[in-house]
């Protein structure tokens, strides 16, 4: 019995040698919290990865955020995308359980027999299972499948990222420049009050109309100071777009050049937008990837139809005597046809078909109704914005000229200067409907339309990613 124990030692240990180990990976919510206030623009694996995109001349950081920069800070750190990283690398896993073979199997034993010709009984019987009507094939068409839709799931978090990161900067931007707008508001209501309160106590006017200056300017300042708390959250959501703490962006200068520019409506054909977004769009090529995956479970489960069998060549030695056989092992369909699973195959590639026509029938109203909401807000811009201010602000230049030479007063002065003021606030919304308009209309077609600028290549590999 000496050698049948050293092959069964042998057998156990290659069988053992290759096995994966298992190694703890516990959460530590504390240790968590710590490295994500410690996050800074200064990061070296930061600056490794904006080197890497922008070139070995980009500084970095750079003097001001703007789309691109925030962007590479959002890719590197946004936790979103490192769900999406751990659904592919999910996909990868069963990209290898798919395409596994089945081990043999190896049936050993032995005893002790009475017989005069000898004593010793043992048997030997491997197994080796033979799978039928393509099922390895199905398994990694599906797996396949499964691991493309997940790396464009990757690609559509990194478009949410962008999304949230343009709207998070447009409020930002929007935020200071409306600080700014309030400022000169409330100075120049400030200087409108004084002229007026020397008129009042020189008797040329009324003390209502001291009385509504003074309600004009305090109506001013408490809208200075809201603007002033909407410019601090804008900072805080701005700060969570690219996945930093709010410290990380204190005091950092941001800028938007583009936002002043809306392009023209005629400049974005709807049918050329519509056409390009059910072509480009990330989450419609997803779902037919997702499609194509259903479509070879329902091959596989028919495929199951048909039963695997068993092979087992056998060896034995019984009373002296060596005994090789060969076996088949085959399941006998009698009660079981495999008709559920394939039911629930059918029934689950049916669901994805009706999602995919009802994701496209979305994607189609959501790129008119964004359209639509676009064309409107450039309209706003337009009229209330640009051609109102303009009239506005040649009216003030008139009347400073005017003032210099003597034939108006401060006063009238003051009060353009709070006209255009206001007019400026005015255009300033209509400028932020527009860009947000804007901004859903590129989510609706997922591709950038006035810069350009869309998301950086993510890699499956995270770049902050610890290594084992």
């Amino acid at each position: 019995m000496p050698g049948l124990r050293l092959l069964g030692a042998l057998l156990c240990l290659a069988a053992l040698s290759g096995c994966v180990r298992y190694r703890p990976k516990p959460l530590a919510p504390v240790r968590a919290e710590r490295d994500y206030r410690a996050r800074t623009l200064e990061d070296a694996g930061l600056r490794a990865y904006a080197t890497a995109h922008l070139g070995p001349q980009a500084v970095w950081p750079p003097p001001s955020l703007d789309l691109a920069s925030l962007n590479l800070v959002a890719c590197y750190y946004h936790p979103h995308l490192d769900v999406a990283r751990a659904r592919v690398r999910l996909a990868e896993a069963g990209l290898i359980a798919a395409g596994a073979r089945p081990n043999p199997s190896l049936t050993a034993g032995g005893g002790y027999s009475n017989a005069p010709e000898s004593p010793v009984v043992f048997r030997f019987e491997p197994g080796l299972l033979i799978e039928t009507a393509r099922k390895r094939e199905h398994r990694l068409l599906q797996a396949r499948s499964l691991l493309q839709a997940a790396k464009l799931g990757l690609a559509e978090a990194a478009w949410q990222v962008r999304s949230r990161v343009r709207l998070a900067l447009l409020e930002r931007v929007v935020a200071l420049q409306r600080l700014e707008t309030l400022k000169a508001e409330e100075d120049a209501r400030a200087e409108a009050l004084a002229l007026i309160e020397r008129r009042f106590q020189a008797g040329e006017v009324s003390r209502p109309d001291v009385d509504g200056a003074r309600l004009e300017l305090s109506s001013a300042r408490v809208a200075l100071r809201a603007a002033r708390g909407r410019a601090e959250e804008s900072l805080a959501g701005l700060a969570a777009a690219a996945g930093l703490p709010f410290a990380a962006l204190d005091a950092m200068p941001v800028e938007w050049p583009a936002i002043h520019n809306p392009p023209r409506p005629e400049a974005l054909p709807l049918a050329n937008l519509q056409e390009a977004g059910l072509l480009n769009r990330i989450d419609v090529r997803r779902m037919l990837l997702e499609y194509d995956a259903l479509e070879a479970a329902l091959q596989l489960e028919i495929a199951r139809q048909y039963p695997d069998f068993a092979v087992l060549p056998g060896h034995s030695f019984e009373e002296g005597h060596h005994r090789i056989t060969l076996g088949l092992a085959l399941p006998l369909l009698i009660r079981n046809r495999n008709r559920g699973p394939i039911a629930e195959a059918e029934a689950r590639r049916l669901e994805g078909r009706a999602r995919f026509l009802a994701l496209q029938a979305q994607a189609i109203a959501e790129m008119e109704s964004a359209m639509a909401r676009y064309e409107a807000a450039v309209g706003e811009v337009e009229e209330s914005g640009q051609r109102l201010l303009a009239v506005q602000r040649e009216r003030e230049r008139a009347l400073r000229r005017a003032v210099e030479v003597g034939q108006e007063d401060q006063l009238a002065l003051a009060n353009a200067r709070v006209e255009t003021a206001v007019l400026e606030r005015t255009r300033l919304e209509a400028l932020a409907k527009a860009q947000a308009a804007l901004g859903a209309l590129e989510d609706a077609v997922q591709r950038p339309l006035q810069d350009g600028l869309g998301p950086p290549a993510v890699p499956v590999e995270s770049p902050r990613e610890e290594k084992p």
